[in-house]
C-alpha cells in the first residue's frame, strides 16, 4: 500500500457529545460537517449512514449467501496521482510499511497503555508485532493476556487466571471459552477436510474460533462454501457463525466479544474509573462494531471505523487506510511530546 498521502483531513465524524478539548485530538482531524457532500471527490469525507434495524443481524438460514456476498463488497477504487487502493505494493514498499507501522505503535505504546485485539490467536498476533510492551487480545477477546492489578471485578471473571508471560512477568490469562477448545479442534479439522477440494478456500484454527476464507475462492463457488460450512454446523448448536470480510467465524456462543474484551482490558489496567483516560479503538472488520458499541454507549471513549466506502457503524470516527491510521498514530505520539514539553518548561 502506497504510504504516501496528501489527504489534509484524514479523519471523520459524525456530532458526538465529546468535546475537542476533552480528547485532546490534534488540529489535523476535522469535525464532519452536515453540510458537505455524502461523498467528496477530494478524498476528505466518507457520510456514515445510520443503522438499519435488522440488517445482517439476524442471518437466517435462507439468507447466508446474500449475508456472505454483502459483508464483503469488491473494494472501491479511490484514484489520484499519488494513491490507487486497488494497487498492489512491491515487497519492499510492503516490508517497509510493515516495519514503519510497528515502530510507530511502539512509540504509541511507550506514552499510551495499548492493546491489540483480534480475530487471529493471541500466538500469532503476538508473532506477527512482536511487540512486548501490548496487550494482546485473541480470538476476538476470548484469550486475553494482561497486567495483574488489583481489581475484584477482574479476579472474579470466571476463567480469569493469574500465571507469568514469556519474560516471566506475572500476568492475567483470561480464557472464557475454554471449555470449548476440544469442540473448536473437532470443528476446525472437520471443516478443513470438507472444503479441501474447493480452490482458494483457507480454513485457520485461531485456537477459540475458526475462519473460513473465501477471499481467493471464485464468486460462483461462494454458495457452495456457505452450504458446506452452515450444514456440517447444525449439528453444533453451541457455535455460531458471524460474517467478516470474505470470511466466515466460527465462534462459541457465549456472551462476549471485542467490546467486552475492551471493557475487561480496561479494568485489568486500571483504567475504568478513571476521569483523565479516554480509549481509543480503530479496527476495519464488523466484528469491531462490538467495542464500536461499548465505546459509544458508555460514553467514555470513541471508535475509529478504517474503510473507504460509507458504513453503518457505531464507530465516532473514520480513516480511510493503514496509511491514515499511521498518521493519526503519529499525530498522537507528537501530541503527547508536545504535552509533555509544555510541563516540563512549566514546571520550570
Amino acid at each position: 500500500m502506497d504510504m504516501k498521502s496528501n489527504h489534509s483531513s484524514p479523519v471523520l465524524t459524525d456530532p458526538v457529545p465529546l468535546s475537542k478539548s476533552r480528547l485532546g485530538l490534534p488540529s489535523n482531524i476535522t469535525a464532519y460537517s452536515l453540510v458537505a457532500a455524502p461523498y467528496s471527490s477530494s478524498g476528505l469525507y466518507l457520510q456514515i449512514p445510520r443503522r438499519k434495524a435488522g440488517k445482517l443481524d439476524d442471518v437466517r438460514a435462507t439468507g447466508w449467501l446474500d449475508a456472505m456476498k454483502s459483508s464483503s463488497p469488491p473494494r472501491k477504487k479511490l484514484m489520484n496521482k499519488d494513491f490507487t487502493s486497488e494497487s498492489q505494493p512491491d515487497e519492499t514498499d510492503a516490508a517497509y510499511s510493515t516495519w514503519k507501522m510497528r515502530s510507530t505503535v511502539k512509540k504509541v505504546a511507550k506514552y499510551f497503555p495499548t492493546a491489540i485485539i483480534s480475530g487471529r490467536s493471541r500466538d500469532k498476533v503476538y508473532g506477527f508485532v512482536r511487540l512486548s510492551e501490548l496487550h494482546y487480545a485473541g480470538s476476538h477477546g476470548m484469550d486475553i493476556m494482561g497486567p495483574i492489578r488489583e481489581s475484584e471485578s477482574v479476579d472474579d471473571h470466571p476463567g480469569c487466571i493469574r500465571t507469568t508471560d514469556e519474560q516471566g512477568k506475572e500476568v492475567h490469562l483470561f480464557q472464557p471459552a475454554s471449555d470449548f477448545l476440544p469442540m473448536i479442534d473437532e470443528v476446525y479439522n472437520c471443516l478443513d477436510e470438507i472444503t479441501k477440494d474447493i480452490i482458494g478456500v483457507k480454513v485457520e484454527s485461531n485456537k477459540f474460533c475458526v475462519s473460513v476464507h473465501y477471499r481467493n475462492v471464485d464468486e460462483k463457488m461462494w454458495e457452495e462454501v456457505g452450504k458446506r460450512v452452515f450444514g456440517f454446523l447444525k449439528g453444533f448448536p453451541r457455535l455460531r457463525v458471524t460474517h467478516g470480510r470474505k470470511v466466515l467465524e466460527v465462534r462459541p456462543v457465549i456472551d462476549w466479544n471485542k467490546g467486552k474484551a475492551v471493557e475487561f482490558l480496561l479494568e485489568s489496567l486500571g483504567l475504568s474509573h478513571r476521569d483523565d483516560v479516554l480509549p481509543i479503538y480503530v479496527g476495519d472488520d464488523r466484528t469491531d462494531e462490538d467495542a464500536f458499541k461499548v465505546l459509544r454507549e458508555s460514553d467514555r471513549g470513541f471508535g475509529i471505523l478504517v474503510s473507504t466506502l460509507p458504513k453503518e457503524t457505531n464507530a465516532f470516527y473514520s480513516l480511510r487506510d493503514p496509511s491514515e491510521v499511521l498518521q493519526f498514530l503519529e499525530s498522537l505520539v507528537s501530541w503527547k511530546k508536545s504535552q509533555a514539553l509544555l510541563q516540563t518548561k512549566y514546571h520550570t
